[in-house]
């Protein structure tokens, strides 16, 4: 893309090749004002809400140029085997330029491309073809910190009189007793000191400051004028703290995401979530983000299968959490979240398909994780636990993500066995597992959109429920337990017929008394009248 064509996209605004001259006049890269552009959506209108994401950890995808590390060019590469597999929305990690050069969350640019991953050239391409094959592209987005490289702490560490001193929070002595995630959050700068409650490495915005809101938004506006679907916003209940014992889950926070929120509706067909882990059902409502993660829930449904009983913990969830306007998941790339599902469930296949079966059946808007639909394993050695979650995807046992000697990371230690090439010839793989759930989901509105009524009950082996949008009314039983379990249904459904849908092989249609299910077996069935 030539300079002048940057210039004309941002409308009035400078573009990011002038940008990289105010950078070098008065270091600070990308505050100049971007004026909102609105374009048609690409997608169909709640493409989120009826679909399912995969997230990716670009670095880790897939490798274009030979340098060992993943790329937007390779990632557009893999683009027909993510919509074979009926992925619709993608979530990209930080693909922003980093002082870690790993995970991305230590911003330094919020309007570039990380150079490992190729150009914003490269990133419209992967946009336009992302789009040409039905996907939405989500961004993760860090408002909370930046990098301490960033130009604007670097600007407001160096003078106290500097205009974006303001743009972090600075005490001019040590505040005592404050304790972050890992440990006291103030670290000592030129002049005073600054609060970083992740490290040192990351230090907070000031989002008391009109100013910092404002950065914010213009960053926000120059991905969605390149046409970008949405946001991940990263750390969402730390944004604002009031005090040593008041820094996570302030009111302040959701006033931020709404006026975030408010941005993306002047946009079309646009979608939010949020990372909220310690309180997600706060930042669904309205006056907030209007989406997070479901934090919790996906523990409970690991918990439940390997167990074998629908823990009483999962139900209370499903009863009480607005699991609907949610994103669900079963493991991402933090290890607290949830380790690498092949070592969460020991290599156990069949506990593993029934936490897959659980999660694409049950209301939420589904989050993937690279990797996980062919039981894809962790990365050793590594030196630190996130790094384990982070590795290069295994397509084949051999080249398949890149023709380098070595990739960034080691790779999966089962790779010979769990790998794209092998399962796509398995009719029984996880890979086709998912292929199948997945189409599923997206071809049954009840399964996606559709109300939720659990049938079961708690510590039973047995979890089942109903999902009803419109006509439509579908029956899921899920049989948690090695052993062989029936299940009866309820008056309502005795006199209902029961059409089986799901596996291709399975209980008989015409059930009326009760429903047999085999050991680690599961069903759904069409609701309909004799």
């Amino acid at each position: 893309m030539t300079r002048s064509n940057e210039l004309k996209r941002v409308a009035g605004a400078l573009g990011a090749a002038l940008l990289s001259l105010v950078a070098q006049a008065d270091s600070s890269p990308d505050v100049a004002p971007v004026a909102q552009e609105v374009h048609a959506s690409a997608l169909k209108p709640d493409w989120y809400r009826k679909g399912v994401f995969m997230e990716i950890y670009v670095r880790g995808y897939q490798d274009s140029n030979g340098d060992g590390k993943g790329d937007l060019k390779g990632l557009t590469q893999r683009l027909d085997y993510l919509q074979s597999l009926g992925i619709t929305g993608l979530w990209l990690m930080p693909i922003f330029p980093s002082a870690d050069h790993d995970h991305g969350y230590a911003i330094t640019n919020y309007r570039d491309i990380e150079p490992d991953y190729g150009t914003l050239a490269d990133f419209d391409a992967f946009l336009a073809a992302a789009h040409a094959h039905g996907m939405g592209v989500i961004l993760d987005y860090v408002p909370n910190h930046s990098s301490a490289q960033h130009p604007l702490f670097k600007a407001s560490d160096a003078d106290p009189a500097s205009p974006y001193r303001d743009f972090y929070v600075w005490e001019a002595d040590k505040p005592a007793g404050w304790q972050g995630f890992h440990g006291d959050p103030w670290h000592a700068g030129q002049h005073g000191y600054y609060y970083g409650v992740f490290n040192g490495g990351m230090p907070d915005f000031n989002f008391r400051n009109p100013k910092v809101l404002d950065f914010h938004l213009d960053n926000l506006k120059f991905w969605l004028n390149r046409g970008v679907d949405g946001f991940r916003i990263d750390a969402a209940g730390v944004l604002v703290e009031n005090s040593r014992l008041e820094w996570e889950n302030q009111p302040e926070n959701h006033q931020v995401l709404h006026q975030f929120r408010q941005l993306l509706d002047r946009y079309d067909n646009r979608y939010m979530v949020v990372e909220a882990p310690s309180a997600p059902a706060e930042f669904t409502a309205p006056e907030s983000a209007g989406s997070a993660f479901a934090f919790g829930l996906q523990k409970q449904i690991v918990a439940s299968a390997n167990q074998g009983r629908a823990l009483p913990g999962m139900l209370e969830y499903l009863a009480h959490y607005p699991v609907a306007n949610m994103g669900t998941f079963l493991a991402n790339h933090d290890s607290f979240a949830g380790i690498r599902l092949y070592a969460a469930f020991d290599g156990d296949e069949p506990r593993y398909k029934q936490a897959i079966t659980t999660l694409l059946t049950l209301p939420g808007i589904p989050f993937l994780y690279y990797g996980e639909e062919i039981g894809q394993g962790g990365s050793d050695p590594v030196k630190y636990d996130d790094q384990r979650q982070r590795g290069p995807m295994s397509w084949d046992a051999s080249t398949g993500f890149t023709t380098a000697d070595q990739p960034f990371r080691p790779y999966a230690g089962n790779r010979a066995n769990h790998n794209v090439a092998r399962e796509k010839a398995k009719p029984d793989s996880l890979l086709n597992t998912y292929r199948t759930l997945i189409h599923l989901r997206t071809t049954h509105p009840a399964l996606s959109v559709g109300t939720l009524k659990v049938l079961s009950d708690k510590d039973a082996p047995i979890l089942a429920f109903t999902r009803e949008a419109g006509a439509e009314k579908l029956l899921v039983v899920i049989n948690y337990s090695a052993a062989e379990h029936s299940w009866t249904p309820p008056a309502a459904l005795q006199h209902a017929r029961l059409k089986h849908i799901y596996p291709a092989s399975g209980p008989a249609d015409d059930i009326t008394k009760t429903i047999p299910l085999a050991p680690f077996e599961s069903a759904v069935f069409q609701i309909g009248e004799r």
